[in-house]
């Protein structure tokens, strides 16, 4: 079963994706352009991706010593992947993209993300490169960003630390300049690090020539002591294997070494490593003689930008990839949904309940002389469907609405641009973390619907299940994500992000009101925002950040239930609007279940938050 019709309908009758064919970036496109890249990454994901998926979570990569070991399905699909061009997609022709939108490689990363996200579409790769083109020298550019986009090198980003884990600040690899004449090198100020990065995703692998760690590290003070805080963390290229400024390896490693592999619980097609820089395993000689004791020792790294905006680098590849969780979240729970619905249309058990007066026993029975019915057919069956169905293409609706104002920031005329980046600001918590908690309960959802079979390897939900419980983790946890809405996005630029959004929901909600079978969601959408906006300012009546934020995750559930139900008024206002079919039944009733049935749970939610609740603030740790 493919959801590709699902694909089409938001791109092309909601979000009315061939008028940015209309901007002159895009002017070469059409929408059979759009149609022939959408083909081809489906049957790249259908061949390479998907028959491999069980395979690569069984297989886990295996470190010999010298290297990593994956499945030979793990490289072909890459050398597909690549050999697609979507690597460059939305770069310049210049730099052998396509200058395609970025809603549509979006939705064309879909397909790879549904077919076998443990495999994955080198999302690192490209946000590491993206990363370059806007902090990077000329040179870094063309040595690095440009290979990466070509399928030669691999990228990755390196933030977390053993001892830190999220806490940026207290991050301890060194970086010191390598020798005299260390700002000379060709490739950017040359730096010698030290230390140890955690949770680095296709840390190590042998499907590319090479390697590109963007590491977050810390160059001492005059005193030879690092800078409290993040100001002092500065960004570094550190390349698996050293590389000229002709772009080609000069035969020798940098001193990067593979200090293990972490097993995991999902996403186990993907290494996910604890990488040393400068330990000495494959010592570098210092052309300049320098270095941390004076002879070249520690990984050489070159520095992006200027010292001390390292984590401003960073954050542009880290909300890119926040965005891309949120995708690999929402396919994972669109994957679990069509494997449920398949299962529940063609598994027979159990027989309809009768009414008392039919079963002549005065209460509801069932006749066991009838033949059982198909699962689908009992309506607990059908609220588990609706409700993966409401979340997943829900999600789908946000994903492809943020690459959306992608597109806009950079295209689009001034005012709208500044306005598309301040939304999808606000709005990038929300993409990363909503799909990843709710799409993680459609995946529940779809093993409760198998029954016991679905607890079982027989059937993929419990993959996905697994592969997906990462995603409320990664790219920045739950808490922070709720940290940063809360305490930063609705309040930036004196809240002019949360009023743009205020202003967008309130324009669908006249729309619907007119139409008599929305006006009732309308009102409550009305309702939900006025409760959202009414919780925040009680949040911050104080001003004291302690209290303010105590709640700030229950927040951030009202808030993405809020923007969910305002996507799902939207695209039930195109469904209305096109001809009349039973998937434009189907999205009405998923719009229906999710204001029925989710949006009513703000309440619970805002509770706390208005009061400033402190019953988990304040509880006493012996009390545990």
């Amino acid at each position: 079963m493919s959801f590709r019709p699902t694909l089409d309908f938001l791109l092309y009758d909601w979000l009315k994706a061939t008028e940015l064919t209309q901007r002159d970036r895009f002017a070469d496109h059409s929408r059979e352009t759009f149609d022939a890249v959408l083909d081809t990454c489906e049957r790249i994901a259908r061949e390479k991706y998907a028959p491999f998926n069980r395979l690569v979570d069984v297989e886990e990569p295996r470190f010999d010593g010298e290297k990593v070991i994956l499945p030979q399905a793990t490289l072909q699909a890459h050398r597909a992947y690549a050999a697609s061009g979507m690597l460059s997609a939305a770069q310049d022709y210049d730099d052998g993209g396509m200058q395609l939108p970025y809603t549509i490689e979006a939705a064309a990363n879909s397909f790879f993300a549904m077919a076998s996200v443990s495999i994955g579409s080198s999302l690192l790769t490209k946000g590491n490169a993206n990363l370059l083109l806007v902090h990077g020298t000329p040179a870094q550019k063309d040595v690095f960003a440009r290979n990466e986009f070509s399928g030669r090198f691999a990228g990755t980003m390196c933030l977390s630390e053993p001892q830190a884990g999220s806490s940026l600040s207290d991050i301890t690899t060194r970086a010191v300049p390598d020798g005299p004449g260390f700002e000379d090198d060709p490739l950017g100020p040359r730096y010698r690090l030290k230390g140890n990065k955690m949770w680095i995703s296709s840390g190590e692998h042998e499907l590319t020539e090479n390697i590109v760690h963007l590491v977050l590290a810390k160059i001492p003070g005059p005193d030879g002591k690092l800078v409290p805080g993040t100001r002092g963390i500065s960004l570094f290229i550190v390349p698996k294997k050293l590389v000229g400024i002709d772009g080609q390896l000069t035969g020798e490693r940098n001193d990067v070494a593979l200090a293990g592999l972490n097993h995991k619980l999902g996403w186990r097609g993907t290494t996910n490593t604890l990488l040393n820089f400068g330990e000495g395993k494959y010592p570098v000689r210092g052309e300049q003689g320098g270095g941390l004791d004076g002879h070249g020792a520690g990984a050489i790294g070159y520095l992006v930008g200027s010292p001390g905006k390292g984590l401003h680098c960073m954050f542009h590849m880290m909300n890119e990839a926040r965005i891309g969780v949120g995708m690999a979240a929402t396919m994972l729970g669109m994957a679990g949904y069509h494997a449920s619905l398949d299962y529940a249309r063609h598994r027979p058990q159990g027989r309809p309940v009768a009414s008392a007066a039919q079963s002549g026993t005065g209460t509801a029975a069932k006749d066991p002389a009838q033949p059982q019915v198909r699962i689908i057919e009992h309506a607990d069956i059908k609220r588990m469907l609706l409700a993966q169905k409401a979340y997943s293409e829900g999600a789908l609706a946000l994903e492809l609405y943020c690459a959306r104002l992608v597109d806009e920031q950079h295209t689009a005329s001034p005012d709208p641009a500044d306005e598309a980046r301040l939304l999808l600001e606000v709005l990038t918590p929300i993409a990363k973390s909503w799909p990843s908690e709710w799409c993680l309960e459609a995946n529940s959802l779809a093993i409760q619907i198998h029954g016991g079979y679905g607890y079982t390897r027989d059937f993929p939900v419990e993959q996905y299940w697994r592969d997906n419980r990462l995603n409320m983790i990664h790219e920045g946890t739950h808490g922070i994500q709720g940290l940063d809405l809360l305490g930063r996005k609705v309040l930036m630029e004196g809240g002019r992000g949360l009023s743009l959004l205020g202003g967008r929901v309130q324009g669908t909600i006249a729309q619907a009101a007119g139409h008599p079978a929305l006006a009732p969601h309308a009102h409550a959408l009305g309702n939900a925002l006025q409760q959202v906006g009414d919780a925040t300012r009680a949040a911050w009546a104080t001003g004291n950040p302690v209290e303010a934020l105590a709640n700030a995750v229950p927040y951030m559930q009202a808030f993405g239930h809020m923007v969910l139900a305002w996507i799902w008024l939207d695209v039930a206002l195109a469904a209305q609007a096109a001809p009349a079919s039973p998937a434009q039944v189907g999205r009405l009733g998923a719009a229906r279940y999710f204001f029925h049935y989710e949006l009513p749970k703000i309440g619970a939610w805002l509770h706390v938050v208005s009061h400033r609740d402190t019953t988990c603030a304040a509880f006493p740790e012996d009390a545990f």
